[in-house]
């Protein structure tokens, strides 16, 4: 498959160097209400920019995010989901996005700074080595990134780590009803799509609990071979891409909640 991180990154540093441009439109108009949307007004309440339209569902609705708490994003693109965060957790917290694109840092880094956002910062790194102190962060927040990290149990690992006894882990992603087809399996192109890198439902949540967590709650679980698929609907994005047509019921957007033991 090659080097499928030096793809993602070229990709969506292209995303991002085309100030946020994606066959999936905004975030606002990407998602249906199924998939757990942001709102219009969640969707105004974030710097221009922000919204990129990259995620599967919104897994900061589901946070029940406090004032004071420190809150970590796993791949956190144009800043998006922090920014929404931020907002929650008011000037006495504190929000950290991680990505391992460096066009995203800088992205993220001058929407932070157009929209005033002084306890917002965004570190360069990779979600199998977070650049973040181990047990300093109240909450984890992740949207449609961990089925790009090739080792996803050293990303729960990790995510496990930084957390604070009794932290709480949120996470919207794309998993597996089923094997996938090899022509999928082995398309760099479906890899970076949120396809190919994705695992089936029963081992995403094995990787969770193996790490350590409890309390593991799915919040929402549907079909998300629609959203994929117009992702990729010429007439509908307003361009193409090499995502191969997906069959029903292969795919799904997952949002769980997850929580490390006191």
């Amino acid at each position: 498959m090659g080097d499928i991180k030096k793809s993602i990154r070229e990709n969506y540093g292209r995303i991002a160097r085309q100030s946020g441009a994606s066959c999936c439109g905004s975030a606002e108009t990407a998602l249906g209400p199924d998939v757990g949307a942001y709102t219009a007004a969640e969707a105004r309440a974030v710097p221009a920019g922000a919204n990129m339209g990259l995620g599967c569902g919104n897994p900061v609705a589901i946070a029940d995010l406090r004032p004071g708490e420190t809150v970590l994003d796993l791949g956190s693109g144009g800043g998006f989901d922090c920014f929404l965060a931020a907002n929650a957790v008011g000037p006495e917290g504190h929000v950290i996005g991680v990505d391992m694109t460096e066009d995203m840092i800088a992205v993220a880094t001058r929407n932070a700074e157009r929209g005033g956002y002084a306890n917002v910062e965004f570190r360069l790194g990779e979600i199998e080595s977070l650049p973040v102190e181990s047990e300093t962060v109240d909450v984890i927040i992740s949207n449609c990134v961990i089925n790009l990290v090739p080792d996803k149990m050293r990303a729960f690992s990790e995510a496990f780590r930084v957390l604070r006894p009794g932290g709480r882990l949120h996470v919207s992603d794309i998993v597996l009803g089923n094997d996938l087809p090899a022509a999928i399996a082995e398309s760099i192109e479906a890899y970076v799509g949120c396809v190919a890198g994705a695992v089936r439902r029963s081992d995403y949540l094995a990787a969770i609990r193996d790490n350590g967590f409890t309390d593991i709650v799915i919040e929402r679980d549907i079909d998300a071979v629609s959203l994929l698929n117009g992702c990729c609907d010429a007439e509908a994005g307003g361009c193409s891409c090499a995502l191969p047509e997906l069959p029903d019921g292969l795919v799904a957007s997952v949002t769980l909640s997850a929580r490390k033991p006191i």
